[in-house]
């Protein structure tokens, strides 16, 4: 049997679970959340602790909390204080109050019985437990909106003000509650809303330049050397960018791409393997589309299929394409447009994201215009092309 080479070093670490040592951009937001927590490492049963960390998809709320909550806990051991961090993501659960606390109860206690108990109930349990192990909990509550949605503010009230049924007792449960955004918190009444929002650390979108920091870090521990060019990188990258800085997204690519180079016994991770990767997260051959399209827009964006079909770069320049649409028009007998009709239909291409464009070299003599593939296979794009081009020159669609 032939050995199969791969382009994986350890795939692992392109785990949607897997959290890295090391958070590239999210340093300021750990340590922020170090310093709302840092009184459980010196006065621990003195406070509790409410923060909020709100971000939109893909830009790092569940790594940086489990990152943080990781490091706290070690820090809090080596200073022999008894800390827990308990990571739930309250969808699973239905948002509901009683489900989650369940799972909590049975991470740190794990014979506890899991029937016969309602939320208040099991808020007590949890608190008796703490208190005879001399414990600390941090609950850290992923998809905190699906507790809003399904229980609203009774629930969330128990939840927050839990230790002041505990007077002149040890303070134990401190919360980090994760949601993408504060819109759900309106539906909640104002002594809710007001124990909630006191400490709030909001994640911004990653910008292009940071998606290729985190996305190259990945690389490193997920591939094998060289065998993803910077360029594929870079596309990734930009990928990640068009969906609203998505880093989780960018990660899952370049897995997915990393299958197909492994499924076609290549070297390296290419280019058609990345656009390969997300037409198949978002199918988006827009056949129809393409059919909508006038005939030398067809044909201009046959050319530029064409290019990134014989080519193992990533970008291109929009002469190059040029230059395949004029080959793209001898072979189906039509005369080219001229360079401002083509530079229109690039820009409306790229509105449409069927072929994304970047100025570089701004501000210099060598500015030119760099463009690239998003979200199909060039292969797959060429063919359809042709298809209806063939169909064209029959006369179906051309009088």
């Amino acid at each position: 049997m032939k050995f199969r080479h791969s382009v994986f070093h350890d795939e692992s670490k392109l785990d949607i679970n897997y959290v890295p040592s090391r958070l590239p951009h999210r340093e300021k937001e750990h340590r922020l959340l170090r310093e709302f927590f840092n009184f459980l490492l010196q006065i621990p049963d003195k406070m509790a602790q409410r923060v909020i960390v709100t971000g939109e998809i893909g830009t790092g709320k569940t790594a940086l909390c489990q990152r943080f909550g990781a490091d706290i806990v070690v820090e809090a051991h080596k200073r022999q204080v008894n800390l827990h961090y308990v990571h739930i993501n309250c969808r699973e659960y239905r948002g509901k109050l009683f489900l989650i606390l369940q799972h909590a109860l049975t991470v740190l206690k794990p014979t506890f019985p899991t029937r016969g108990y309602g939320a208040e109930e099991l808020l007590r349990a949890l608190l008796q437990h703490l208190d005879e192990e001399n414990a600390f909990v941090i609950l850290a509550l992923d998809e905190f909106d699906s507790l809003i949605e399904a229980e609203g503010s009774d629930a969330v009230y128990n939840l927050t003000r839990m230790q002041e049924m505990r007077q002149n007792k040890p303070q134990r449960v401190s919360l980090v509650c994760i949601m993408r955004g504060l819109e759900s918190t309106k539906r909640l009444d104002d002594s809710a809303r007001s124990t909630l929002q006191r400490n709030v650390v909001r994640l911004e979108r990653y910008g292009k330049d940071q998606l290729v920091d985190i996305l190259g870090e990945r690389v490193g521990l997920a591939f094998e050397p060289s065998a993803v060019p910077e360029d594929v990188l870079s596309l990734a990258a930009d990928l990640a960018q068009d969906e609203s800085g998505n880093a989780r997204f960018g990660i899952e690519l370049l897995w997915r791409a990393g299958k197909y180079a492994d499924a076609e016994d290549l070297e390296q991770v290419t280019p058609e393997c990345v656009r390969k990767a997300v037409s198949s997260i978002i199918p988006t051959l827009p056949k129809s589309e393409l059919e909508g399209l006038g005939l030398h827009e067809q044909l201009f964006l046959l050319g530029a299929a064409e290019v990134f079909s014989e080519s193992t770069e990533a970008y291109t320049t929009l002469t190059e394409i040029e230059q395949a649409y004029t080959v793209a028009c001898e072979e189906f007998d039509e005369k080219p447009v001229s360079h401002t009709q083509l530079w229109n239909y690039q820009k409306r291409f790229s509105a449409l994201g069927f072929l994304k464009s970047e100025v570089s070299g701004e501000g210099t003599r060598g500015r030119s215009t760099r463009v690239y593939l998003p979200s199909v296979s060039a292969e797959e794009l060429a063919k359809a092309l042709r298809l209806i081009l063939e169909r064209g020159r029959r006369g179906s669609m051309w009088s």
